[in-house]
């Protein structure tokens, strides 16, 4: 088996109640060959200091003001040296201690990974899974009905990386995935759960915004008119959810 490097990407702006359990969540891996590196926005409420407690464990910490999520991103991604990279943000954490050591036994030089993912809330009491399902094969048209994949939970080769767009506010991440599958030979999905996803992020509290970015992209990505066509499906598709289970998770 590989053990490929893995630079693993926290943002975080004054969120002292949920960092903890994010930076914990990479310190209990059992594999051992990750690059933590975190991204703060000059926290001001203690998150920094909350930080500080595993400080020598932590690879690189840049704490200064930033222009939003996807800036703060990027600079963690410029100074990533990892093979792979993860963005598991504040509040987001791995699934179990050894979901590194089972993404990366799960196949060799993959240039993405991917899995599934669970909801957790304030409490970190399981909900349980996403709306979307990861798709059992992906690609870069995979997303063209949604997002099936979270963020958290996909692993891209950092030779394929590319900075976020930012003229995206809330959903740059989509078209980050989507250009980094365009470039992918080797997709793997692992089968199994791979982090846990805190509801209640940006997206969500701005939810209007969010999804007209996300219509752009994927008009940008997919065509004008087959967007429209698939947007008439995933609309067909959130009314049925919301006919059987009375209420919508992302």
């Amino acid at each position: 088996m590989l053990t490929p490097k893995i630079s693993i990407i926290t943002i975080v702006y004054n969120n002292v109640r949920d960092i903890e359990y994010t930076i914990r969540s990479v310190m209990k891996q059992t594999y051992a060959n990750i690059e933590y590196i975190i991204v703060d926005g000059f926290s001001t409420d203690g998150t920094l200091d909350v930080i500080e407690k595993y400080r020598e464990e932590i690879a690189i910490l840049i704490s200064e003001k930033d222009n939003g999520i996807y800036d703060a991103m990027n600079k963690g991604l410029n100074v990533a040296t990892g093979d792979y990279v993860l963005f598991l943000n504040s509040g987001d954490e791995l699934y179990e201690d050894m979901t590194l050591e089972k993404v990366f036994s799960s196949a060799d030089n993959a240039d993405i990974y991917y899995g599934e993912t669970k909801l957790v809330d304030e409490e970190r009491n399981i909900l349980g899974d996403r709306r979307h399902k990861a798709p059992k094969r992906f690609n870069w048209k995979s997303f063209r009905y949604g997002m099936s994949i979270c963020h958290q939970a996909i692993y891209v080769k950092r030779s394929i990386a590319e900075p976020y767009d930012l003229q995206y506010k809330l959903s740059a991440d989509i078209d980050w995935v989507i250009r980094a599958a365009k470039k992918a030979d080797k997709i793997v999905n692992v089968n199994q759960y791979v982090a846990k996803y805190l509801v209640g992020g940006m997206s969500q509290q701005r939810h209007k915004q969010s999804l007209q970015e996300r219509f752009q992209i994927f008009k940008k990505h997919y065509g004008t008119l087959p967007n429209l066509i698939n947007h008439g499906v995933i609309a067909g598709k959130f009314l049925l959810h919301r006919l059987k289970n009375g209420k919508t998770r992302d």
